[in-house]
């Protein structure tokens, strides 16, 4: 967890998605930092650590799922001194959805979120990106990494193979099936972990789409967004071209970071 306490301007919590570790926000942390914000960067139970120690043992996550780990962001969030931004990207989108719906957090910002409960579309290149972990039921308690090649896919597929594998390398862990497997099916469980109120978000909310993302396309992140838009709260969407999943870190990452961090103070000011 990173922390900055000094001369700041308010806190942001950066959460990260599954076959990532809070390394992923490895550029947002300073750039934040350096505008005054205390930046807090979690992770999920179990990824604490190095990229390279958690793919030595990645049994620590196995089994791992989603009400754990909202339940750690939560935790986190409520014993902060302020209520804070709280950025999502991925599976951190949806956490993001749900910790507001908790209220929690000033603002909300859901970077290529994956899909919440009620959510419908299911495009090809969901499916595929997915398919790794979720055509083997056995698979739901383990720890499951993706091969260059199917990273390449799904994160990074603008980029040449040479440099996806470099992110590839630097980045990617394995992720808990689990996770995945609740986040897939939530739409035939009625107690799904990832099951919102609608109706109930009191704080501004920002969905950000990459139009090149294969993992969670544009139309999944507008399906949601329909969804959402059943709060009274201010519920925007704003859509990056050219930018894939791996939108956090993608070439051109300011961009994404400074309309985030503008949007939110933003809306955060507004409600004061």
């Amino acid at each position: 967890m990173t922390d900055t306490r000094s001369s700041t301007v308010g806190t942001v919590v950066l959460i990260h998605g599954l076959w990532m570790t809070p390394r992923s926000w490895e550029k947002w942390i300073p750039h934040y930092q350096a505008q005054g914000y205390r930046v807090l960067a979690p992770a999920w139970p179990g990824l604490e650590g190095e990229v390279e120690e958690i793919r030595r043992a990645p049994a620590r996550i196995s089994g791992l799922g989603l009400r754990e780990v909202i339940a750690h962001y939560e935790e986190i969030i409520r014993g902060l001194d302020e209520t804070p931004v709280i950025m999502g990207h991925s599976f951190g989108g949806a956490i993001t959805q749900i910790l507001l719906d908790r209220g929690l957090g000033s603002v909300g910002v859901a970077i290529d979120s994956a899909a919440v409960k009620g959510v419908l579309p299911l495009p090809y290149s969901t499916l595929k990106s997915a398919w790794p972990v979720l055509r083997n039921p056995a698979n739901m308690n383990k720890a499951i990494a993706l091969t260059p090649r199917q990273f390449h896919y799904g994160f990074t597929h603008l980029l040449g193979e040479e440099e996806s594998a470099a992110i590839y390398q630097r980045y990617h862990v394995p992720g808990s099936a689990r996770v995945l497997f609740q986040g897939a099916f939530a739409n035939l469980n009625p107690r799904a972990a990832t099951k919102i109120n609608f109706h109930n978000r009191r704080s501004p909310l920002l969905f950000i789409a990459g139009k090149a993302d294969h993992i969670v396309p544009p139309k999944v992140t507008k399906a949601n967004l329909r969804l959402s838009r059943k709060s009274p709260a201010v519920t925007e969407y704003r859509e990056f071209p050219g930018r894939t999943h791996f939108i956090v870190g993608q070439d051109g990452w300011e961009e994404v970071a400074d309309y985030a961090l503008d949007w939110a103070t933003h809306h955060t000011r507004s409600r004061t």
